[in-house]
């Protein structure tokens, strides 16, 4: 098997267990030199270990790999910039960073804490934003100085956010965030080498095994089990991806797809006097396509057309 990231230096956060260790370990089979950040806290995430971080890191190594281990909290400035440096500090230069990271505080809207919505935010959106933003400074700096730059920022949304789902406003608004940050961070990004896309994984973790039926059979269970999402994400990071930028993918162990961004719909000239948008409301919703549900397929919402 051909090692498609051999040699190129990635920083994948949470990843030291679920989804972001199966990034963790795919990228170094396939080459790359991995910095392995994970607090090693709860899914709501209280407490804090490093020795998940280690093991994958121990696993990396056991295969021949090179990996490090990075226990800095990336939903804070400094915590951010520190992990960009061990890659460029340990491995000499970065070529990718995936954000993984995050947690779950999930409440009903009406029931739902300050504490929870700011937590969820502060890790999810806050998270992704800071690893970014130093690596897209590196970048940036690489660039300017004539250096040759393929850099890549791969983050992680999710269909709770892109389609919705009830009791998770505060993690469905940060992933929608995440989607919305990675097309804007491709755009911006372009000119210095550096392409931006998204992932939306479907996977049963510590994060999602409360949020679903449990796996009946091994079929079942290997179908969801998060070593789905590492192809693509190790794909992305690798020097075959630079033409494809500002994209979601959706993956599980039932589908690859493209997550289609918003698209202007059904049109009509402005009105002034609405007392005469009821009809035209109406006209305009009979036209467009409903709202997808968590499937990602139409169907699921009403119309809302009388």
């Amino acid at each position: 098997m051909s090692q498609l990231c051999a040699g190129r230096i990635v920083v994948v956060t949470g990843a030291g267990r679920g989804i972001g260790r199966e990034h963790a370990l795919s990228l170094a089979r396939h080459g790359a030199f991995v910095v392995v950040n994970d607090l090693g806290g709860n899914v709501d995430g209280s407490g804090g270990d490093l020795s998940p971080a280690q093991q994958v890191v121990n696993e990396i190594e056991a295969m021949g790999g090179k990996a490090v281990a990075n226990g800095d909290d990336i939903s804070t400035w400094a915590g951010a910039e520190a992990l960009i440096n061990t890659a460029v500090n340990v491995f000499g230069d970065l070529h990718a960073v995936v954000n993984n990271a995050g947690i779950l505080r999930d409440r009903m809207l009406a029931n739902m804490t300050e504490e929870e919505w700011d937590a969820v935010i502060k890790v999810h959106l806050k998270g992704t934003f800071g690893p970014s933003h130093f690596a897209a400074a590196y970048w940036r700096d690489q660039q300017k100085a004539g250096k040759p730059v393929d850099g890549r920022i791969i983050n992680t949304t999710s269909v709770s956010g892109i389609y919705g789902n009830p009791g998770q406003t505060n993690y469905g608004a940060a992933k929608a965030g995440i989607a919305s940050f990675t097309v804007i961070a491709a755009l911006e990004l372009a000119r210095y080498g550096v392409t931006a896309n998204a992932v939306a994984p479907v996977a049963l973790t510590r994060m999602t095994e409360g949020l679903g039926p449990a796996p009946e059979t091994e079929a079942d269970r290997d179908m969801r089990s998060p070593k789905w999402i590492a192809p693509i994400v190790t794909w992305l990071a690798s020097a075959e991806s630079k033409h494809v930028t500002g994209r979601v993918f959706e993956a599980s162990g039932q589908t690859l797809a493209i997550a289609e961004g918003w698209h202007r719909g059904p049109r009509c000239a402005p009105v002034a006097d609405p007392t005469q948008l009821g009809a035209i409301v109406d006209e305009l919703l009979a036209g467009a396509r409903a709202n997808a549900g968590m499937d990602g397929e139409d169907g699921h919402w009403p119309q809302n057309a009388k």
